[in-house]
């Protein structure tokens, strides 16, 4: 057994007993780092970590080239750290698509509030809508640097004739921004309105997110004809 086996166990334990409550958040990352670094003292890691980054929200969405400079953070541990959290938000969403009615402004906005959360560079969303506005399809349609992310018209077209989509909601985020629809995203929602009316799908929204806000342009009386 290893010097630090022992210790090791009473830290998996204390997890199977009573979950992460009582865990302080640098131990939290010590237990997770784990299963990455099997032969290794990972707690003066965990506390680098949090040293480095503040909290434990930072350590989990910092990108993996920035965790490998902390000594001790292999690739392997940093991908892990990177995952931990997105497996966790890709199934609650998948789990909140099963059922998903977005039939106000509101649940559109909340719905991608926890869709762009973590998001570092510019992303556009379709969001495929049946006529009751049930969820049909969340679709990543493109993804830019921090500051612009195209529009795939064509793509747009294809995945709401593919979902059987009555409507479309578009959305993006404004990473460095404030959420205020420029010039250019006026310009985008014409070419999207004017290509899915082709095919006989209503354009009802463009959304922008950002900084945990978002911004409707139909609400903002754009979109209404």
């Amino acid at each position: 057994m290893g010097i630090h086996d022992g210790h090791r166990e009473k830290m998996r334990q204390r997890f199977l007993k009573g979950g992460l409550d009582s865990f302080a958040d640098h131990e939290a990352l010590e237990l997770l780092l784990y299963y990455a670094i099997p032969r290794r003292d990972t707690n003066p890691i965990a506390h680098a970590l949090m040293e480095r980054y503040g909290s434990l929200s930072a350590v989990l969405t910092a990108p993996v080239e920035d965790l490998q400079k902390v000594e001790g953070i292999g690739e392997s541990a940093a991908i892990l750290l990177k995952l931990a959290p997105q497996l966790y938000r890709k199934a609650k969403l998948s789990d909140a698509e099963q059922e998903t009615v977005l039939s106000s402004v509101e649940r559109v906005g909340a719905y991608l509030l926890e869709r762009f959360a973590g998001e570092k560079n510019e992303v556009v969303y379709q969001l495929c809508l049946d006529r009751k506005g049930r969820l049909l399809a969340c679709k990543k349609l493109g993804e830019g640097g921090i500051a612009s992310a195209d529009l795939d018209v064509r793509r747009l077209v294809e995945n709401a004739i593919l979902t059987g989509a009555s409507a479309v909601i578009l959305s993006h985020n404004h990473p460095s921004g404030v959420a205020l629809p420029s010039q250019d995203d006026y310009a985008a929602t014409d070419r999207a309105k004017t290509a899915l009316n082709v095919v006989g799908v209503a354009l009802t929204d463009h959304i922008i997110v950002a900084d945990g806000d978002f911004v409707s342009m139909a609400d903002s009386g754009y979109l209404t004809d």
